[in-house]
């Protein structure tokens, strides 16, 4: 299994690569989504980081 990872600054086409990715068949696990959901109003790791 190949692993890559994406980085850079805002607006370089991260997401645009990772859809592309995605539909060649990649599994794609977005962290800035993860980091929201595990932050976001009312949930247990803000909690635990307020």
């Amino acid at each position: 299994m190949t692993t890559i990872v994406l980085t850079g600054g805002i607006g370089t086409g991260k997401s645009t690569v990772s859809r592309q990715l995605a539909q060649h068949g990649a599994v794609v696990v977005d962290y800035d989504l993860l980091a929201r959901e595990a932050v976001e109003p009312g949930s247990p790791g803000l909690s635990a980081i307020v």
